[in-house]
């Protein structure tokens, strides 16, 4: 299932990821086709940077590239490129994979992210893609604050035909996920994906709803939840990065879900998120439709950069 997933992605990979790459793979390469001295050096980390890669692995990129032209002073271009890219390699190669879980019903995923992140599509997407692997799964709608947010996902659950338990519009988000998890247990369903309120007007705010949902949580699911998803837009640039961080603060993180990669020239930060923060890459939204939401896989990404 995954690999025909990946398999099948991978045109849209590289449609994706065309504005990162005519920032950062074809720079790249004009730059790497000279003399690799300071001022190239200069250029080629300020085109990591504006590719939104970050300081500090802009910097480990060049010093990398600086100690194997040392070694392979003749080096072409390619050669060159081939090196970069087997270096970002092995920093992406330190992603753990998810770990299966044990066989208890149901698993539960935990969706976080501020509004207008994708969150809430983000939800139904996944939802799709555990229902094409013949999971039985359920949504809850415990986003009960943002205007609209219940009754969007309550749309696309319809579309997918996957239940959805919702609540009252201002109601209390964990009361909608206990029931959720209630509804889970009875019938019998492998999965619940819990989308949750996306305000951040303060950490206080966010760590007390965060923790409450936590403790609900646990009183139904011992060792839940399974896995906790941030959401993050990737228009956002180094912002979502300091998303990260806050939520990370009060919630241990299993992974990130980038969304809206399509429209993004941002396609650097994923490397730029790992290497900062060590929060693995789970899934990417690069499109409209439920299918345009896949796996992320290292090495199609980075092959489509370059």
């Amino acid at each position: 299932m995954v690999f025909n997933l990946l398999k099948s992605g991978l045109s849209k990979i590289r449609a994706t990821f065309s504005k990162t790459r005519s920032i950062l793979g074809d720079k790249v390469r004009k730059v790497l086709s000279h003399p690799f001295d300071e001022q190239r050096q200069e250029e080629l980390e300020q085109i990591l940077y504006e590719s939104d890669l970050g300081t500090l692995l802009a910097e480990d990129c060049v010093k990398h590239l600086q100690s194997f032209t040392r070694k392979y002073p003749k080096s072409s271009t390619e050669e060159l490129i081939e090196a970069l890219k087997a270096y970002l390699h092995q920093i992406l190669a330190k992603m753990p994979p998810i770990q299966k879980k044990n066989e208890k019903k149901p698993q539960m995923i935990l969706i976080v992210g501020v509004n207008g992140s994708g969150k809430t599509t983000s939800c139904a997407k996944l939802a799709y893609l555990f229902k094409k692997e013949g999971k039985k799964v359920l949504l809850a709608a415990g986003d009960t604050f943002r205007a609209g947010a219940t009754h969007q996902l309550d749309l696309w659950s319809k579309q997918l035909n996957i239940d959805c338990i919702k609540g009252k519009e201002k109601g209390d988000p964990s009361a909608v996920i206990f029931d959720g998890l209630q509804a889970a247990l009875n019938r019998g369903m492998d999965l619940i994906i819990a989308d949750t309120a996306g305000r951040l007007q303060s950490k206080t705010h966010l760590m007390d709803e965060l923790g409450k949902i936590l403790r609900v949580t646990k009183k139904l699911l011992p060792e839940g939840p399974d896995e906790i998803y941030l959401v993050l837009d990737a228009t956002t640039g180094q912002n979502a990065i300091d998303q990260a961080k806050v939520f990370n603060q009060f919630t241990p993180l299993t992974g990130v879900i980038l969304t809206k990669l399509d429209g993004s020239a941002k396609g650097g930060m994923i490397l730029s998120i790992f290497h900062q923060m060590g929060i693995p890459i789970r899934y990417i939204g690069i499109g409209e439709k439920e299918s345009d939401f896949i796996p992320f896989d290292p090495k199609s990404y980075i092959d489509a950069l370059f």
